[in-house]
């Protein structure tokens, strides 16, 4: 089988003590010096062609950056990751080409409907602008927009209904690689559900390979093919659902997958205790 991503020993810190940059224009520290924070910490995995892979963690847990990571916005400090065998580094526009990102911090021409944004994404895609109205109104109501609200300006929608847009966008170009950072944060039941639906029949019906964060362990449960529990940069366990479970599981107890994430993220989880991967 492929691998989609292969991530070898991956580090990555922000800050620089001994930089003029960090004493002069960001807050200090007693000493006078800005913390180096690591925010991945020599990191390993591998995702399979055609899977759902989930990424589980604390809030500043490094999944965010991880994610940034594979996308080439950041430069790892040390380590590889490849891409369908592209290198994030050396080879950033060949990687470019197979991806996508939903993030929660997407950002729109507010004044501008989701079609208009969307035909600005897909020229910049360079995708024929006829079969792109076509296709944006197609995914948009498979989203579960009205027909009417395509049209409407992005200022006058909800956030959740701007989340919805914003898949939208990274579904144009119909990427091999899906990366999706926490994308039904803030969206209603219902809403949440049909974006579910979606990832699972890209999936299913595309291939698409599909690396997720989230902070909802249900969908994690029920969309996730492997999950990495992230902790402070490291990963303390990589899995499947069930595997997981059965790290804390005992005496005939089912724990749900919020018990396996609260024990090993938790602060009674043993320093530098490391579950093995499998």
């Amino acid at each position: 089988m492929t691998q989609a991503i292969i991530a070898h020993n991956v580090f990555k810190k922000f800050g620089k003590p001994d930089g003029s940059f960090w004493k002069h224009i960001l807050k200090q520290n007693s000493n006078g010096q800005r913390p180096v924070v690591v925010a991945v910490d020599s990191v390993s995995f591998e995702v399979q062609e055609g899977e759902i892979f989930g990424v589980l963690g604390p809030n500043g847990s490094g999944k965010s950056t991880l994610i940034r990571l594979i996308a080439t916005l950041l430069l790892p400090d040390k380590g590889e990751i490849k891409v369908f065998g592209y290198d994030v580094v050396q080879q950033p526009m060949e990687v470019q080409r197979l991806i996508n990102r939903v993030s929660v911090e997407a950002s729109f021409f507010k004044k501008l409907s989701p079609m208009e944004n969307l035909l600005y994404g897909a020229r910049l895609y360079g995708m024929n602008g006829r079969e792109s109205r076509i296709r944006i109104e197609e995914i948009l109501i498979r989203l579960g927009l009205k027909k009417r609200s395509i049209f409407k300006p992005m200022e006058e929608m909800s956030r959740g209904m701007q989340q919805k847009v914003a898949i939208a966008r990274a579904l144009l170009s119909r990427p091999r690689l899906l990366l999706m950072d926490e994308p039904t944060t803030g969206l209603d039941p219902r809403s949440k559900r049909e974006v579910q639906s979606v990832i699972k029949e890209l999936n299913q019906g595309s291939g698409t390979t599909i690396l997720l964060t989230t902070h909802d362990m249900l969908e994690a449960d029920n969309l996730c093919d492997r999950i990495a529990i992230i902790d402070s940069g490291k990963i303390v366990a990589l899995d499947n659902p069930q595997g997981l479970k059965k790290i804390i599981s005992s005496n005939g107890y089912e724990p749900t997958l919020e018990d396996v994430f609260l024990e090993l993220t938790g602060k009674t989880l043993v320093k530098d205790e490391i579950y093995p991967l499998i």
